[in-house]
Parts: structure tokens; sequence; C-alpha cells
């Protein structure tokens, strides 16, 4: 009898754990809007979650350190005027996030460095041009202040938020609802799933299409498509049997799958996570109560199954961890916010190791915060791959500039030059006293727009609750 050999790989032992309760987000009420995003966004600083709000859509941004419970009146991002249905952090900014909602609009948001203190209804900047829901927004992951939104609309818009201008706008590829859209590792080509059954890979800048593969999951219920570092592209969908799939695809020969497998019958959308640095998709299905892990390979059957995380609870969404805000020191390979339906429960993934030293093989240089390119760079033609950087001291991340929109610059001042370092030098000289004043007359600035904010968003609310009463009245 030959003895089967079990295939070599690090990954093999991934052991996933939830925290303890008191290190959970509790009490928060998540949304219950029936649309097939993740509903949570996480960045090293900021876990952000889409919740259930009334009189217009509303989202929570907590700090990574507030756990426990939250305060019910706790301050939320509350300008858009119906449901949010996807959010994003921006990849070269962690206090700023985009919004998309079924009120047709797309708004980015500068969170202030420690977290919110008041409700914040005032956006940077709104970008308007869809004429149906926006379910999906996504950032370049190397271009600074790009950003794409998809909408029910069936089109997808290319922004440069820094002139808040939508300067590409595919509208006739796609002849029914977008179910998901993935940049490439650069940003050059993008990847999408339709309800029409199709996977598209397309050039934005061109606004054509290069490749597609029609019936790619054979079944009704909606499929996701996302690209890998090498180029290829991972989907999950159902079969005719109604059976979850997952299946790999070289983009320049899309007629047959690299591979096909079959998981299990339930009806659960798979939301896929990918890591670039290990190759590992992670696969969440929505209403599941696990996480199953897959490291893709050069070598047959190339989508290897790892192990499942199982948990009792299900999930209504999920948010991904970037590697730059992993704990090193523990081995933790990625990072997972598991929503109920009324919390948020981080879940860790490690690899246990012996020893204490850096594991290099773990952790090869990761995508880091600074952007290749500028928007108008991409916009004219030109492409970068993420700008890589080592995990091995433990990321301690740059100040974040404010977020600026201007109409003929971008959003943010160019990539700070080495003499912009002193002030770091100078962080423990005491500061003078007009400084202290000057920070004082900010913070009180900062609490009267707040306050006035809250004033006019609570006059529309009375003008439309008498303009109610005066016709049921009549």
């Amino acid at each position: 009898m030959m003895r089967r050999v079990v295939r070599q790989s690090k990954f093999r032992h991934v052991f996933g754990q939830a925290v303890r309760n008191d290190q959970c987000y509790d009490d928060i009420r998540v949304s219950r809007v029936t649309w097939d995003s993740s509903f949570c966004a996480v960045n090293p600083k900021f876990v952000a979650i889409i919740i259930d709000a009334s009189g217009g859509g509303a989202f929570i941004v907590l700090p990574l350190q507030k756990t426990g419970r939250i305060d019910k009146a706790y301050p939320t991002v509350c300008g858009h005027t119906g449901p949010v249905l996807d959010i994003d952090w921006c990849p070269h900014n962690d206090q700023v996030i985009a919004s998309g909602s079924e009120d047709c609009t797309v708004m980015v948001w500068q969170i202030p460095e420690n977290g919110l203190e008041t409700p914040l209804s005032e956006p940077v900047v709104v970008l308007e041009g869809h004429s149906k829901r926006v379910g999906i927004v996504s950032w370049h992951p190397t271009a600074r202040n790009v950003l794409l939104s998809a909408g029910c609309d069936n089109q997808i818009i290319i922004w440069n938020v820094g002139t808040g201008e939508a300067v590409i706008n595919l509208e006739d590829m796609h002849p029914d609802v977008i179910f998901s859209v993935s940049w490439s590792r650069n940003g050059s080509l993008l990847c999408t799933a339709c309800k029409d059954k199709k996977v598209r890979v397309i050039d934005p800048r061109k606004q054509k299409i290069v490749a597609e593969k029609d019936k790619a999951h054979e079944g009704a219920r909606p499929m996701r498509a996302i690209f890998l570092a090498d180029g290829n592209i991972f989907t999950t969908g159902f079969s005719r049997m109604s059976e979850r799939q997952l299946a790999l695809w070289k983009t320049d020969s899309m007629d047959e799958p690299i591979c096909v497998q079959e998981m299990d019958s339930s009806n659960g959308v798979l939301l896929p996570f990918y890591d670039p640095d290990t190759n590992i998709v992670y696969l969440c299905g929505k209403g599941d109560s696990s996480i199953r892990y897959f490291e893709i390979t050069d070598e047959a059957p190339f989508v290897h199954y790892l192990n499942t995380f199982s948990t009792k609870e299900p999930q209504r969404g999920m948010g991904y961890m970037p590697k730059r805000g992993l704990d090193v020191n523990k081995c933790e390979i990625a990072r997972f916010y598991k929503l109920h339906e009324r919390k948020c429960e981080p879940i860790i993934m490690t690899v246990p190791r012996k020893s204490d030293l850096f594991q290099d093989d773990l952790y090869p240089d990761t995508a880091g915060p600074d952007p290749a390119l500028e928007a108008e760079e991409w916009f004219a033609g030109k492409n970068g791959g993420p700008i890589l950087i080592s995990l091995k001291d433990g990321y301690v991340s740059t100040k974040n500039r404010d977020l600026k929109v201007v109409k003929t610059n971008v959003l943010e001042t160019k990539p700070a030059t080495k003499a912009e370092s002193v002030p770091t030098v100078q962080k423990h000289v005491s500061p003078a006293p007009s400084a202290k004043m000057e920070d004082k007359l900010e913070e009180v600035l900062r609490e009267f727009k707040s306050l006035r904010d809250r004033v006019i968003l609570q006059d529309r609310r009375i003008a439309r609750l008498e303009e109610q009463v005066a016709k049921v009245a009549l």
C-alpha cells in the first residue's frame, strides 16, 4: 500500500481564536439591510460598523481600544439620508473613510485622530453621479485619492476625490446589478461579478473589457470575484444545484477554470478575504458560523483547503484587518471582526511558533500606507505597485495629514520630505502658550460647528415631520 503524503505547508496549523468577552464591542445595533456587503471595515486605528439608524443612514467608528459596552448615545457618522450599504477605509490615510448609500451618494469623511466626540454629519466631500443606490465603494490600492463606486444603476464610476470629479464612467458594460468589484494588485485592472452570471476583467482607463467568462458559476445566487497577487482571479458562487462553489481562473484564458471545488449546500453568500503576502483566501459566509481558509499554490489542486474556524453564533458581516495592524510578536497572520446581531467580536488567526524571534517566512514585506502614485498620474496612464514595508520592528504609523478637497489639486499635500520630519524631534519641547490658546480655540470652533450641524439636521427633520403632519391632516 502507498502511504498518502501530507502536503507540506507552514499554514496547515493556522489556529483561530475568539477574544475574551471584555475585548468585544457590545451593544451595537448592526444594520439589518438586506445587502450582501461586509457591513464592517477595519484599519490599524479604527473599526467602523454600519448600524441601524432611524431617519437616514449611519455607521459607528470606534477606536480599536474602545472595547466593552458601547453607550447608545455614542456619536455616529450620520450624513446620509438613506441606509448605508458599504464602507471602506482609505489605504493611504487611516482617518479617511468612504461610504455608499441608498440615497445614491458617496460621501468621504475625515475621522478625528482620537475618534468621534460628537456626531459627524458634514462629509469632506459628497460625490453625486449615481441614479440608484450605491452598493460598493472601494479605494484604489496604490494611487492617492482614487475611489471607485458601483451602484444599482449598473454603472461603475471612478472619482478623483481631491477634485470631487467623476473622471471615468463605465456605464454600458453591465446589463444587470454588479455584485462585486475588485482592483488588481497595482490597480491597473478591475474584475467584476454581475447578476448576468458573467465575470469581467476591465481596463477602466481604456474603458474596455479585456476578458470575460459567461456562467462562471451557473447558480442564480450572487457571485464574488477577486484579483490575486499573480493576476489570477478567484471566484465564489453557486452551482446549478445551488451548492456553494469556489473557482480559480487565468485572466488570459477564461474558457476553462484552473480548478473548481464544491463546498456545501448552504445558501449564504461567501465573502472572500485575500492576503496577498501568504496567498491565503478566507471565506466567510453570511449567516454561517464558520470561516474556512484555503492556500493557493502553483501545484494541483491549486486551491488547498487548510481548516475551518467555527463558533456557535452566525455572522451578520465581517471586517478584515490589513497586515500592518496585526501583532507580529504573537505570530498573528489575520484578524477578523465578526458582527453578531448586537456585538462585534474580534477573531485572531495565528500560526503557533516556539521561537520569540521575528518570523520572516510569515511576514514578507507588505503594502504600506504610502501611495505609489498621485491621482492625476494614474488617470494619465501610469501604474505603480504597492510600496512595501517591513513589519520586523512592528509597524509604527506616520501622522496622517488632514484631508482637503480643492478644485484643482489633490486631497492631501505631497508626501512629507525629510525636512518635514523636524516636528517629531520637537515633541519633547514644551509648546508656547499661544499654541495652547490656538488648540483651545480650535476645539471650541469644532464644538460650535458640531452643534450648528445638529441644529440644522433637527430643523430639516422638523420640517419633514411638519410636511407629513400637514399631509395627514389633509
